[in-house]
């Protein structure tokens, strides 16, 4: 690899956000993409009355109910570094998007409310990122408002989420009395509502401030100060290496909605934060830094643009160089395609992109030749990147048309929907009834929505209620077996598996049959 390539590869930085429903994530990331200078102005996701949306929701369930259900993609430049960020939906009904999109990071940062703290969603999350190696940054939200101290938060993170913590700035009181960041790392304190370079005061070699300021006489500075002491002499030690291994997390307190610490948040993460990694495949690990390229999709999105009904595979490109027009190997298939028609995104922005290189995450326009966690490659025809997750559905509704004159309509918009993978389709054995399950009630929401506004096509849909999924093979098929409480169906493959009602006739049925082999998805 040339020196050139090899030093555009280093600079990548490609994170996700993650946190629980409402902690700020896409507030964060709107600030962020200011101080990228990709956007203007930040909208709010509250912002429904003054028909302002964040930029990265670009769905229009999304701008309507103030949430994120699809991970956006963008990308910007900010000293040096191309950061590519993927802002994940934090609901539960939607991890298995955010799962897959965790696949496709070198490290994720954590958005975490002050006055909550470590929720349920992020505990999930957290976890995938500890599995997975990644190094994960804390961001501490919502300062400007009344919360848990910050020594609380601190000994949350370690005792709830087992993970080392190293403050790289401490709060200088919070809510209406939040005063400003000791920033520890920076040696200065950042002050609250001041703008200029007066906003900035140096720190001496004590500790104190270098040259005496009226925040000194505020009891929350003096706390501030004993508190650092307190961390200096019993917290833990900085280090590069265990942020790097996923063992310490930095943590960095501030306010999104009001931009205060999230600047000095994105200096630092650019310091700190980890080029492209080598990727597992069935090859042994791929360097990010080898000429040949290779990627593989972990996402697919129709209709990202109504007026063109188009379909975007996303690539995480693992190694070497994207050329557009470049011939590639799609594994699964052994087919040789042509990558013509590219694009990078700043949420539902998009730009043809000519070139780019391990750590960047593009589009590909898709007319259905691509499958979530396929590997394209001109490295090796076999080479197959680890597998991506797909979660068992538990909740199950029957599907169909409500008119029948639109079942061209219908029949596409369910299939493109499905290979999203967000919900997973299914037919009942005989009829080829449609079935559609998921892993949680707000994805009907959105299919229904979706199906309406994007394909024209209004349905019908009756919950046939929480079933467990196992799949059986071919030669254990008996129609015999399927009763309405162990219901056989296929899936959008054919391959056979049961829908029993509950664990009791799941029990029953393994009692009955021991020879036939339940398996899951996960």
């Amino acid at each position: 690899m040339g020196q050139d390539l090899q030093k555009e590869v280093a600079s990548r930085k490609t994170f996700a956000i993650i946190s629980h429903p409402d902690a700020g994530k896409t507030t964060i990331t709107e600030q962020l993409l200011l101080f990228g200078g990709a956007i203007r102005s930040a909208g709010t996701v509250k912002g429904k009355k003054s028909g302002k949306f964040a930029t990265s929701d670009w769905m229009e369930i999304e701008k309507q109910r103030g949430i994120s259900v699809t991970s956006s993609v963008m990308q910007f430049d900010y000293e040096g570094s191309r950061i590519n960020i993927l802002d994940t939906p934090g609901h539960s009904d939607f991890s298995e998007d955010t799962y897959r999109t965790l696949m496709a990071v070198d490290s994720a940062v954590m958005v975490i409310d002050s006055a909550k703290g470590i929720e349920a969603q992020t505990l999930k999350l957290f976890k995938v990122c500890r599995m997975r190696g990644i190094p994960i940054f804390t961001f501490i939200n919502k300062m400007d408002r009344q919360g848990k101290t910050p020594l609380e938060l601190l000994a949350e993170l370690e005792e709830v989420l087992g993970i080392e913590s190293y403050p790289m700035n401490w709060p200088i009181g919070m809510g209406k009395e939040l005063g400003g960041l000791y920033d520890r790392y920076h040696r200065q304190v950042e002050q609250y509502r001041v703008d200029g370079d007066e906003r900035f005061l140096p720190l001496g070699e004590d500790g104190d401030l270098a040259e005496p300021h009226a925040i000194q006489n505020s009891s929350y500075y003096e706390q501030a100060l004993e508190e650092i002491m307190l961390l200096d002499e019993a917290g833990n030690d900085f280090s590069e290496q265990k942020i790097a291994d996923g063992e310490l997390t930095p943590v960095f307190f501030g306010s999104a909605l009001t931009n205060f610490g999230v600047e000095t948040f994105l200096k630092t993460y650019v310091n700190f934060a980890p080029a492209p990694q080598p990727r597992t495949s069935n090859e042994g690990e791929i360097d990010p830094y080898m000429n040949k390229f290779s990627g593989f999709i972990f996402k697919i999105q129709a209709n990202m643009n109504p007026a063109h009904r188009d379909r975007i595979a996303f690539v995480r490109i693992c190694s070497g160089e994207f050329d557009r027009g470049m011939a590639v190997n799609l594994t699964r298939t052994g087919k040789s395609i042509k990558l013509s028609n590219s694009t990078q995104f700043m949420a539902d922005d998009r730009e043809t992109v000519n070139t780019a290189v391990a750590g960047d995450i593009i589009g590909l326009y898709d007319t259905g030749n691509y499958q979530i966690g396929d590997t394209i490659t001109d490295l090796n025809k076999s080479l197959q990147y680890e597998k991506l997750p797909q979660f068992t559905p538990e909740l199950f509704m029957k599907v169909s048309a409500k008119n029948v004159m639109k079942q061209k309509h219908f029949h596409k918009g369910v299939e493109q929907l499905v290979q999203e993978g967000a919900i997973q389709l299914f037919k009942t054995w005989r009829m080829d009834d449609y079935i559609i399950g998921a892993v949680g009630q707000l994805q009907f929401e959105v299919f229904e929505h979706r199906m309406n506004n994007e394909y024209n096509s209004e349905i019908r849909m009756e919950p046939i209620g929480s079933k467990i999924a196992r799949w059986i093979k071919e030669e254990d098929v008996d129609e015999k077996l399927s009763t309405q409480r162990s219901m056989l169906v296929k899936d959008r493959f054919d391959k056979p598996l049961f829908l029993f009602e509950n664990e009791f006739a799941l029990n029953w049925f393994h009692d009955k049959n021991p020879d036939i082999e339940l398996t899951s998805l996960l």
